[in-house]
């Protein structure tokens, strides 16, 4: 690991512990084991710091995608509608937790969690990009992606941003709720299980 990866690494976990505002530089160098001066040789401020978080954090999810196989962002809508569609309920549901696991037990989406939800009342900035990544980019995505699954015939016929919400929420408020708490996971798993059934059943077109 180089010492930029230490850097950015010593200061997500920072940051989760004691909020943004209250990790100086000072405290990420001496995490790191190097004088501040040899940090700027680094990033210019804390924010780029920061920044650098960000991009590891997309860096995580996508790689997840590419494993897991999913459709990209960018493949178009129709493509992710046929892989989809090729998914039975058990298929569904064991993509699903594959991609919640990931979500609730990644250390560094997990410590990012934290930080989100630490700033959200004291630098809206933070949880503007929490906010993007993790609400905005993954319901507008999937509200093409059923628009797409009705088009086609997968899906019975609906508002799919109401559908994208009924998926989606339940998820969220999961991993609200059982981050920094693997230990709890099957519980967490149980309940998700649960979901996308009564989404299926709620949405899918029988064969």
């Amino acid at each position: 690991m180089t010492t930029k990866e230490r850097i950015t690494e010593e200061a997500l976990t920072l940051f989760a512990e004691k909020g943004y505002k209250g990790t100086s530089v000072k405290n990420i160098a001496d995490a790191v084991g190097i004088k501040d001066a040899s940090l700027y040789n680094h990033f210019k401020s804390k924010q780029e710091i920061f920044d650098s978080i960000v991009e590891l954090i997309l860096e995580h999810i996508s790689g997840l995608s590419e494993t897991l196989g999913m459709p990209q962002y960018d493949n178009g809508y129709t493509s992710a509608s046929v892989f989809y569609e090729k998914l039975d309920l058990e298929g569904l549901k064991n993509l699903s937790r594959e991609v919640f696991v990931f979500y609730l037990t990644d250390s560094y989406i997990s410590k990012f969690w934290r930080i989100a939800h630490m700033e959200q009342y004291t630098n809206p900035k933070i949880y503007t990009i929490f906010r993007k990544i993790f609400m905005e980019n993954a319901i507008s995505y999937q509200e093409r992606l059923f628009e797409e699954m009705m088009e086609q015939g997968v899906f019975y016929r609906g508002d799919a941003k109401a559908a994208a919400l009924n998926f989606y929420s339940p998820i969220y408020l999961l991993l609200s709720m059982y981050n920094n708490q693997p230990e709890h996971k099957e519980e967490a798993l149980e309940i998700l299980d649960r979901q996308i059934e009564e989404f299926f059943r709620i949405y899918r077109k029988k064969d």
